[in-house]
């Protein structure tokens, strides 16, 4: 299968100039200032992208595949990610996590949809475990999950400073992040420990305690919604220039907004002014995630659902209304993600790279998608369904 994609803006995710990109199977086989067709040669699709920026397929690292929520009781269980809820929206590679429910939420199901989507066609890895701790893995030990399950590549999300959270302690957690970082180090993968940082005045409090009182390092540790109020923001910033990870969650709803919700455009626009290094900043969605609201007792008085296709969407944001270079504020869903997660093969145009790309509109919308070399949306229309969509 070839495909060759002629005259576009790429950004690799650097601006690289306007390019030829040349697919081979599943794979990028060449980046070139022009690449001609050979005469009499039929088999291959050419697309003309002049006046379109090409840029690396989204990753979405933190997505609830199969549902996620339940705050309100049965009813409110979410549902499942469907195949273009990811390819419309840019996204090429996925990476799912159980949330609040860990029981009627289980590891088995995460595998299997995180499987499922794969044979649809775009990349999909997993976290194990959910909000509880002790961590509820698939085999029994965060470990083995990691060594013997191929698309499991770290643990998490781990709630902490959060009325629904399991109240670990500092060992506790130093645990899970030790037998993640063995677990990672025998497999060749991140063991990165998915952290959901809640509302409580604690925030990453416990995740400095163990990178200052233990030898595990605080890299160890990648914190999400670290834009959810303006205390946490700002224990962010500090604990960044430590070092650390900070992701921010795209999706909202206008009222998480006017109680001091950080925008994730602002927020990294923010960050960056503050001297974090942007290697250190990414974007998730938590797609399919109940956005729950509780009022000051923390009883549950609503929720919305969390969208995939608010991750391009912040990242646009981000440039179109707070100034942050294209380049700059793709690395968030990009080079970012994928240098984090070890994802070695994914985030980046360059020869040998996975074939997932973008084409972007003048406009910067979502126009064309590939994953894995293979054309799931063209001119804004889904080519690839899931298989029951």
């Amino acid at each position: 299968m070839l495909t060759l994609i002629q005259n576009g803006d790429v950004y690799a995710p650097n601006y690289i100039g306007k390019k030829d990109i040349l697919l081979v199977d599943q794979k990028i086989g060449a980046i070139e200032d022009s690449i001609s067709v050979p005469d009499n040669f039929v088999d291959m699709k050419v697309i003309d992208a002049t006046g379109k920026r090409i840029v690396p397929g989204f990753i979405d690292s933190h997505v609830h595949i199969t549902g996620g929520g339940g705050e309100g009781s049965y009813k409110t269980r979410t549902p499942e990610l469907q195949l273009t809820d990811a390819t419309l929206s840019g996204v090429t590679t996925l990476v799912g996590v159980l949330g609040t429910d860990g029981t009627t939420r289980t590891m088995t199901n995460l595998i299997a949809k995180a499987r499922g989507l794969r044979e649809e066609g775009i990349s999909c890895y997993a976290h194990t475990g959910s909000y509880q701790v002790p961590v509820k893995t698939l085999t029994g030990k965060i470990e083995d999950d990691l060594i013997l399950i191929d698309l499991i590549i770290g643990a998490g999300e781990i709630a902490i400073a959060d009325h629904r959270s399991s109240q670990p302690t500092v060992e506790e957690l130093a645990k899970i992040a030790s037998q993640a970082r063995i677990g990672g180090i025998l497999s060749g993968k991140a063991g990165i420990v998915n952290v959901h940082v809640g509302d409580s005045a604690d925030g990453v409090a416990i995740l400095e305690e163990i990178a200052e009182g233990t030898d595990i390092p605080i890299k160890q540790f990648y914190p999400t919604h670290m834009n959810r109020n303006p205390q946490l923001f700002e224990a962010g910033i500090q604990y960044a220039l430590k070092g650390g990870y900070v992701d921010f969650t795209t999706s909202t709803i206008p009222k998480f907004l006017e109680e001091g919700e950080v925008k994730c455009g602002q927020a990294l626009k923010r960050m960056l002014e503050a001297g974090v290094p942007i290697e250190q900043i990414t974007f998730t969605s938590d797609g399919q995630a109940s956005l729950p609201d509780f009022d000051e007792k923390g009883d549950f008085i609503g929720l919305k659902l969390g969208k995939v296709d608010t991750l391009y969407k912040a990242v646009r944001e981000a440039v179109v209304e707070e100034g942050v270079e294209l380049e700059t504020a793709l690395r968030t869903v990009t080079a970012n993600p994928a240098h984090i997660l070890k994802l070695s093969h994914k985030g980046e145009l360059t020869k040998g790279k996975d074939a997932d790309l973008v084409l972007l509109d003048q406009d910067l919308q979502v126009d064309t998608v590939f994953a894995l070399g293979q054309l799931m949306v063209e001119e804004k229309e889904a080519v690839v369904k899931g298989t029951f969509e």
